[in-house]
């Protein structure tokens, strides 16, 4: 395994480290509130060490927000409070009834969701009206998310991307938190003739597809099926509901592994199990088994927990209970072949290359044999990937833990822990007060040429994401509470 886990490592060890990232967090975010023109849309990503914006979808206007709210949660600055509420309420309107994106996880749970949280741990003062509205806010917004539906000829389906759709992203993984709070909050999508559908049945199933058609984990599905790799983009004919093929929007190849599409699998997967452990195991099996199309229950009828044979007959199986059970199961297959893979995959600081199969890999010699290089001439490094998978391994680290897996849960925490003291210090962390990342060495869309290449470099580095720089705030905030004995940080926790 290339990666060489720590496991003498703590988040009380690395506080040191997460209170100087805070400290250099609050000046990127107030240079950016500073400088910012609402007009020009949404910061994405820096050139020349400043946050530009790239039209495509509005996608991390969330993070940029979202960034101030945890700042706040980790040091108490007020200051951040008020960036955060005060942009949440007049500038985020327009990304709960957007209906155009798969984006809501990201950009809702991290402004309208962090504040809710804030209200429901006691961080902030207890207001009905304000509760109302953040509640609100995200009921829509997981709706509205889960209305992006392509029905699959199993019955199940998928939250397509904005590319259409005929379209699957690995990322939406990760967005899925919306549609989980919302059910929480005792939320239905509204359909034809009043139909009442299950927002916790569409993350179930959109999950499942997710693992089925994007994550590969070693079966023999076809020629490139290494366990562990994952497709950011999966293709499904949508008049007969047939998979095609897979693809990749913003990776090197179908065929190959794109770093973050591989790390949002990771963290979404982690951070999935750890909210159904909140979900009754009843209403589990029955959002799992129903809904999978009519054929497919051919002689069975529904009861209160999920899909049985008629009165009479002497068989007592449940095929919801069966189903729910291979759910969790292909959850979890997920999370793990994900996680291995990333671990074998990255260089030895556990910092990937942007992806597995770049072209030009094969010029840096044995690259996983060394720490990652973002200076190198041939390939860039994503750190906004090692960022993401850091806190998903960390949470699956901690779910298996908790189920008594201790040899493995240990093994994913411990090496999520190594990843973050890598990137929480330099030349990751931006100790430059002229630049407003915080995280350097970020990549956003090398296919299409959109990342800035320095002067004398042949790929680009030294440059940040909103993305990368919430998710390493994310990240922090986790540890940091941890390490202070504070309630453990979940999308979730603002229910």
């Amino acid at each position: 395994m290339p990666t060489k886990i720590d496991f003498k490592l703590t988040p009380q060890r690395l506080v040191p480290q997460i209170e100087r990232l805070f400290e250099l967090s609050a000046q990127k975010i107030l240079s950016i509130e500073k400088t910012w023109k609402p007009e020009h849309g949404t910061p994405v990503f820096t050139v020349k060490g400043k946050y530009t914006t790239r039209g495509w979808t509005e996608w991390t206007q969330g993070f940029q927000f979202g960034s101030a709210l945890l700042q706040f949660d980790a040091t108490g600055d007020e200051r951040f409070l008020e960036i955060g509420r005060r942009n949440t309420v007049e500038r985020m309107a327009t990304h709960v009834s957007h209906i155009g994106v798969h984006d809501h996880g990201f950009n809702n749970i991290s402004t309208y969701g962090n504040l809710l949280r804030l209200m429901r741990e006691g961080t902030i003062p207890f207001n009905e009206r304000e509760k109302d509205f953040y509640e609100l806010a995200l009921k829509v917004s997981g709706a509205v998310q889960a209305a992006r539906w392509t029905r699959l000829a199993d019955g199940t389906g998928f939250i397509h991307s904005f590319n259409g759709p005929h379209s699957l992203f690995v990322d939406t993984i990760r967005s899925l938190r919306v549609l989980a709070v919302a059910h929480q909050l005792g939320h239905v999508l509204m359909g034809e003739q009043d139909a009442k559908i299950s927002l916790l049945q569409r993350l179930v199933h959109h999950a499942l597809n997710t693992a089925r058609y994007n994550v590969f984990v070693g079966e023999g599905r076809d020629a490139y099926d290494v366990r562990g790799r994952t497709a950011h983009e999966a293709v499904f004919n949508v008049n007969s509901g047939t998979f095609r093929c897979p693809n990749s929007q913003q990776g090197f190849s179908p065929f190959s592994t794109w770093a973050r599409g591989l790390a949002w699998a990771i963290c979404g997967y982690g951070e999935q199990l750890e909210f159904l452990r909140t979900i009754a195991w009843e209403e589990f099996e029955d959002v799992t088994a129903g809904g999978r199309g009519a054929q497919f229950y051919k002689g069975l009828i529904r009861s209160g927990r999920g899909w049985r044979l008629p009165p009479g007959e002497k068989t007592e199986y449940s095929l919801g209970k069966e189903a729910a059970k291979k759910a969790l199961a292909s959850f979890m297959a997920a999370a793990r072949a994900t996680a291995d893979f990333y671990l074998e995959n990255s260089c030895t600081d556990g910092v990937p290359m942007w992806d597995t199969g770049a072209s030009n890999l094969h010029r840096l010699g044995d690259y996983l044999g060394r720490p990652a290089d973002p200076f190198n001439k041939w390939e860039p490094i994503d750190s906004s990937a090692a960022a993401i998978a850091a806190q998903g391994l960390v949470r699956l680290g901690n779910y298996l833990i908790a189920k008594g897996d201790r040899n493995n849960g240990r093994r994913y925490r411990q090496a999520g822990l190594t990843v973050a003291a890598r990137i929480f210090d330099e030349p990751y962390l931006c100790a430059n007060p002229k630049h407003q990342g915080l995280i350097l060495h970020s990549v956003y869309h090398r296919p299409n040429g959109w990342d800035y290449v320095a002067p004398g470099q042949k790929v680009p580095n030294g440059e940040s994401s909103m993305w990368g720089d919430y998710h390493a705030r994310e990240l922090a905030l986790l540890l940091l509470r941890e390490a202070r004995g504070e309630k453990y940080l979940t999308f979730f926790g603002c229910v």
